[in-house]
């Protein structure tokens, strides 16, 4: 048997992190990839003008804007899944 000091036989204590609220958890995501908040503030933008084109009575216009749409949130969704490889890439190292 080797001498010396046994291993601790209590739960190893849990590592404590800050608290973080939803404004520094928004700022820290949108720091991390900024193109998600961008691409969202893209699509809201462009829906609400399409909507604002049926609305009138503009149905070219409208349908354009819908198509846009869906261009928009595709970027978006490309974006997230970007910083998700982004993130997976530098946990890694």
């Amino acid at each position: 048997m080797a001498a010396g000091t046994p291993p601790p036989l209590g739960p190893t204590p849990l590592p404590v992190f800050a608290e973080e609220g939803f404004k520094e958890k928004f700022l820290r995501k949108t720091r991390e990839n900024p193109l998600v908040p961008l691409g969202c503030l893209c699509t809201v933008g462009v829906l609400a003008y399409g909507l604002i084109s049926f609305k009138r009575g503009n149905t070219r216009q409208s349908q354009l804007m819908m198509r846009a749409r869906i261009l928009a949130q595709g970027f978006t969704f490309a974006a997230l899944l970007g910083g998700m490889v982004v993130t997976a890439v530098k946990s890694r190292k």
